[in-house]
């Protein structure tokens, strides 16, 4: 028998997340701001809308949340009609949302003074991953909450694990997205040479994903870029987002992020071309517009 689920947040990723969840065997109740989508949620999957984030959180063991930033989260989370009014003592909030590290610890704070748990679990694997249920879930939290709920997270998961006390997740995602930056711009810089050498990229690729070289993004990415289409996955808008987020906690930290800051400025300019909704292997098109010119 599965537990009773609330989802608050139905875009690109929570939509077929939450879908994830009644296939598992959940009784799944979801909220979106714009309610259209959770109607048309509800009609492809079978499960229930609610009106507001309390309504749909009301007597959910687990309430999962996948908005956009602190204000979205906080937004849903907190007041009379916020998630965690609507939740009863002993629930668990997992939270989706790639956010700051303080609003998760300000969160799981408001929760402990609620008798609720709170997670903050960020993820990685993209639309494609959320939509093949691949996802890699990395959290923070205590044991003793994370233990039952791994199991539901597990839905759409396929790599989860707490990292630490509240915060932790969003800063494992915050090295994530650091990871991600690098590797897409030399990969970005190495298909631009190959065309401006006159090589065939997919032949190239073909040969140096079998060596030190393979990443991910080179095996998923790499046909997409080289024929100049950029709207499979995430979003440059989001990527400057959670580059962001990373950058203001390293500063604070002590610790000088230089490739980072750099890639964050080439997607600024991406945004300045019209990509702001291009995907983040769009830093191949800029480099390209940066030749043509010169």
């Amino acid at each position: 028998m599965g537990e009773k689920v609330a989802f608050i947040g139905l875009g690109v990723m929570g939509f077929p997340m939450a879908g994830h969840l009644v296939k598992a065997g959940h009784q799944v109740t979801v909220y979106n701001r714009n309610a259209a989508k959770s109607a048309a949620w509800a009609e492809k999957h079978g499960g229930a809308k609610a009106d507001t984030p309390a309504a749909a959180a009301k007597g959910a063991k687990f309430v999962m949340v996948c908005v956009g930033n602190d204000d979205d989260l906080r937004s849903v989370v907190l007041g009379p009609n916020g998630a965690f009014a609507g939740m009863e003592k002993g629930a668990t909030m997992v939270d989706h949302t790639t956010a700051s590290a303080d609003v998760a610890r300000e969160l799981e704070k408001e929760a402990a003074g609620k008798g609720l748990g709170f997670l903050d679990a960020p993820v990685s694997g993209g639309q494609a991953g959320a939509e093949n249920g691949q996802l890699t879930v990395m959290v923070g939290g205590k044991p003793d909450t994370y233990g039952p709920a791994e199991a539901v997270i597990k839905a759409y998961a396929k790599m989860c694990k707490l990292l630490g006390p509240a915060g932790s997740g969003q800063l494992c995602k915050m090295v994530n997205q650091i990871c991600i930056a690098g590797i897409v711009e030399g990969l970005a810089e190495g298909l631009a040479l190959a065309r401006a050498s006159g090589l065939d990229g997919n032949a190239v690729i073909e040969v140096i994903s079998k060596g030190a070289a393979q990443s991910w993004q080179m095996e998923n990415r790499h046909k997409t870029m080289w024929e100049g289409k950029f709207d499979y996955g995430f979003a440059v808008d989001w990527m400057r987002k959670d580059l962001g987020i990373a950058i203001n906690e390293a500063r604070r930290a002590g610790v000088t992020l230089p490739m980072t800051a750099l890639v964050d400025q080439f997607y600024a300019e991406v945004q300045q071309m019209g990509g702001s909704r291009w995907d983040t292997s769009s830093l191949l098109a800029r480099l390209e517009a940066k030749k043509t010119k010169s």
